[in-house]
């Protein structure tokens, strides 16, 4: 008779860590379609900084939750602000089609050489797509777009400091913001690159909850700036916010991961007791130590499943498991796969 493995669930940091590989319940999630309109000379990296914020949260969940799709004007082919001609999915006269509406957020792509003038048929596209509750956004300049429309009066937008003048002299009822990204209702609009990415985060987490937010922020936005301005990769759970004895404590456990050390020798070699590192953890991590190295050597060994041909008892050794059949049943309790498995279902390629 096989034994049922006990199912585990990450604590909150490693779970953010691990989340694309733990089957959640993303197949009961209704998949949101977003669409981008690329207007002539659009911002490519105000775009793709959107675009890799969607297609970064399918990658950290079990299940897909976005499906990202692009419209031009008038043709299939727009150039963006790098005159690079960009093949488009779709024209706007694809938004709606016999009252069906294609998308759940559209969004429209300006950039610093975008016209500000009118496109009236997109204007009354967009008029169409508010009736029907769609969300709509704009990027850098795109919010003009919606301007036009009257959509944003006696709201509140972001739009690049460039177009400051042009709003408040064409469309005094809109209220410009002084942050970079604003989301009024069912309207989001941001001022440039990086806000369009801060921006796509608070609707996603509107979506589908913070954990998935923090997820992607471990992709996307793995540094932290130091006094000296030198970007430095943020390592897991070392939040600059954490006290330097449990920093000090976390680079410990992770420089010792292939030989784990016991609670007694992490308690000496900090110079604390115990049972204080254990409130440490419990204040700022919302689990114990042990628990944390744990997962810390799972996802360890995750890693190494999915980017190396190393045989799997290699890796348990080195992700501190000396026995085979207990990092197969501690692997198996966290993911619901085997060490074997797990790697044949993600690791698409041979190295």
């Amino acid at each position: 008779m096989v034994k049922e493995v006990d199912k585990r669930e990450f604590s909150r940091v490693m779970r953010d860590a691990n989340s694309a590989f733990i089957a959640l319940d993303e197949e009961k999630c209704k998949t949101i379609r977003v669409g981008f309109v690329l207007l002539e000379h659009f911002s490519m990296m105000a775009f793709t900084a959107a675009m890799d914020t969607l297609v970064t949260t399918n990658l950290v969940r079990s299940a897909p939750l976005f499906t990202m799709s692009t419209f031009g004007l008038y043709s299939s082919s727009v150039k963006s602000d790098l005159n690079l001609n960009i093949s488009t999915d779709f024209t706007i006269e694809d938004l709606i089609i016999d009252d069906y509406v294609s998308m759940d957020a559209i969004i429209i792509c300006g950039g610093y050489r975008s016209s500000l003038n009118e496109s009236v048929h997109l204007s009354a596209k967009l008029k169409l797509l508010d009736k029907k509750n769609i969300v709509l956004g704009g990027l850098w300049n795109g919010a003009v777009a919606l301007a036009h429309t009257g959509l944003l009066n006696h709201k509140a937008c972001s739009v690049h400091i460039d177009n400051h003048a042009f709003i408040k002299e064409h469309f005094p009822y809109i209220y410009l913001s002084e942050y970079v990204f604003k989301i009024d209702g069912n309207y989001m609009t941001c001022a440039d690159p990086n806000s369009a990415l801060e921006m796509m985060c608070v609707f996603i987490e509107s979506c589908f909850g913070g954990d998935t937010v923090r997820a992607i922020r471990e992709i996307l936005m793995c540094n932290q700036v130091e006094n000296n301005n030198e970007a430095t990769l943020m390592k897991a759970a070392d939040d600059p916010a954490f006290p330097d004895t449990l920093r000090n404590i976390l680079q410990l456990i992770k420089s010792n991961i292939e030989e784990p050390l016991q609670p007694h020798e992490i308690s000496s070699y900090v110079g604390l007791s115990r049972r204080y590192i254990e409130r440490l953890f419990q204040t700022h991590l919302a689990t114990t130590p042990s628990r944390y190295y744990l997962e810390l050597r799972i996802t360890h060994a995750r890693r190494l499943l999915l980017q190396s041909n190393d045989l799997i008892g290699n890796i348990a050794v080195a992700s501190g498991f000396h026995s085979t059949t207990h990092f197969n049943h501690c692997f198996k309790a966290y993911f619901g796969l085997s060490p074997s498995q797990i790697r044949k279902k993600y690791r698409c390629e041979p190295f």
